[in-house]
């Protein structure tokens, strides 16, 4: 069946009007998995975070906040971290959280069995290590880690590790075996029909961290004002458009391109918001080409970005050319001085570099989603007029993946997935290249502070490093960011409270009418 024919057949079953207190929202794809962290990808961890929650989470500037826990207690020494739970906080089976149930989960996480996303973050495989797990009382837990880590917070709040949920032991089967997910979230599991649709329940027994209606990331008001929810699989695009103009969606993320056509429903609001994800230009500066400074500077001034962002962003995106997210605590003054569009000083440099027309090739691809290709065909325009004989290489995004893995490009045109701790920001572009072939930037005096920034917690240490390390990617050009993703959301007018925030349809605080 065709994607068109496909629509077609799908639009009657989307006209069934959605009974009050319920939503239909329409998603890309169907989740993975219903086990928390496990065989997972960022729809199926949006999900599982609306059922579950973990120790700490990200508030909406992305610093670890206490969630299930009331407060966090650090030593002196950094490497012991005590948790004081909550009161009063239910699983969706009724039975109250005690202590003895972060001990199972983590024992459960520990578990090579269990395939737990983040198991090789705090085993020592990546530099972090739990040493042990106890439980002084009901409402304590101490963990205690092998040496200070700044990142430990932050590691256990990712969306990737599910929150490292606490969930109860009627989660499992009598083998051991996932059932369901048995959280403490504001939704329960309602139903999944593999390829179709899934759904969750208000959980009417949910303490919420707060009830003063204001949402927070993943731990400020998260009240569940809808009866259900219901997540419908739909992959076409022009379908979802179809189903939100006609009723019978009542949410969804649509195309930056749709935008525009979108706010003209008298029916609909369409709302945007930045993410931390970063679209960037990546450089292999050990190409024989690349691997020249004055070169990748020319580029860098050859490129004036704001035009580049509105063409590739439908006019949705702003420009930011440093590693740290735009909205991040850590974007400061020095953050927003990045690369400056002077076509003179390119041409200067580019002289400089003894550029004779070599060929340099962009790779990109066309995923509707993301602006690798309409990125790629501004940025090769402008080289071209500025005297860089730039070539587009179109891909299919697997391929382009497996390049980028093996370090086999010259230039690419990319996207990052979100990071907000400074630290993770950085290393997810830096490191050694003989060992690991996908990393940008490997210079020795970045990395080592780097490391530095992993390990120290200071407030104003920390930014200094930050402050230095954007300094130095802008001067070494190893590759260029452009701006941060840009969530778009349409939805009935009937919906109130929704607030897009890092490409989760967070549903809790939102009503219907």
């Amino acid at each position: 069946m065709n994607r068109l024919l496909a629509g077609v057949c799908l639009l009657p079953l989307l006209a069934v009007p959605a009974l009050a207190q319920s939503l239909t929202v329409a998603v890309q794809a169907d989740v993975r998995s219903i086990n928390p962290g496990v065989n997972r990808d960022d729809g199926t961890d949006d999900f599982a975070l609306q059922m579950v929650e973990g120790l700490v989470g990200y508030d909406e500037g992305g610093t670890p906040q206490p969630l299930l826990a009331e407060k966090v207690d650090v030593s002196a020494d950094g490497k012991t971290y005590t948790f004081a739970l909550r009161q009063g906080v239910k699983f969706h089976n009724g039975a109250e959280l005690t202590s003895a149930d972060v001990l199972w989960n983590w024992q459960r996480y520990m578990d090579p069995k269990t395939d737990w996303r983040c198991t090789s973050e705090f085993d020592g495989r990546s530099g972090l290590k739990v040493e042990e797990v106890t439980a002084p009382d009901a409402r304590t837990v101490v963990m205690k880690i092998d040496k200070p880590n700044a990142l430990f917070l932050d590691t256990m709040a990712r969306t990737d590790c599910a929150m490292t949920a606490i969930i109860h032991k009627d989660s499992v089967k009598e083998d051991g075996s996932f059932d369901k997910p048995v959280g403490t979230g504001p939704y329960k599991f309602g139903e999944w029909k593999r390829g179709e649709f899934f759904t969750m329940t208000a959980f009417e027994g949910y303490a919420s961290p707060k009830t003063d209606g204001k949402v927070d990331g993943y731990v400020g008001s998260k009240r569940p004002q809808l009866k259900e929810v219901k997540f419908l699989v739909v992959k076409d695009p022009a379908t979802i458009t179809a189903g939100l103009t006609s009723g019978a969606i009542d949410l969804s993320e649509i195309l930056p391109s749709d935008v525009q056509e979108m706010r003209k429903q008298p029916k609909l609001d369409v709302v945007t918001a930045p993410t931390a994800v970063r679209h960037v230009l990546l450089i292999q500066t050990r190409d024989a080409v690349m691997g020249n400074l004055k070169l990748r500077q020319a580029i860098a001034a050859a490129l004036d970005m704001d035009e580049v962002v509105a063409a590739a962003s439908d006019g949705l995106g702003q420009t930011n050319t440093s590693p740290i997210y735009s909205r991040s605590a850590y974007f400061g003054a020095v953050e927003k001085v990045g690369h400056k569009y002077d076509p003179a000083r390119a041409k200067k440099l580019l002289a400089e570099a003894g550029y004779k027309g070599e060929k340099i090739s962009i790779l990109a691809n066309k995923r509707p989603r993301v602006p690798s290709f309409p990125a790629a065909v501004v940025v090769q325009a402008m080289l071209q007029a500025a005297g860089v004989n730039a070539e587009i290489e179109v891909i299919d995004w697997a391929t382009q993946l497996d390049r980028y893995n093996r370090g086999n490009y010259q230039m690419q045109s990319f996207s990052f997935s979100a990071r907000f701790d400074p630290a993770i920001a950085f290393e997810q572009f830096a490191g050694d290249k003989t060992k690991q072939p996908r990393k940008v930037w490997d210079n020795p005096e970045a990395l080592t502070k780097i490391d530095r920034l992993m390990t120290i917690s200071d407030r104003a240490e920390r930014q200094k490093l930050v402050d230095e390390l954007h300094k130095q990617v802008i001067d070494e050009v190893p590759l260029i960011f452009m701006f941060n993703g840009v969530d778009a959301i349409a939805h009935s007018k009937r919906v109130k409270g929704f607030q897009p925030w890092q490409s989760k349809l967070r549903m809790w605080e939102v009503t219907a009418n």
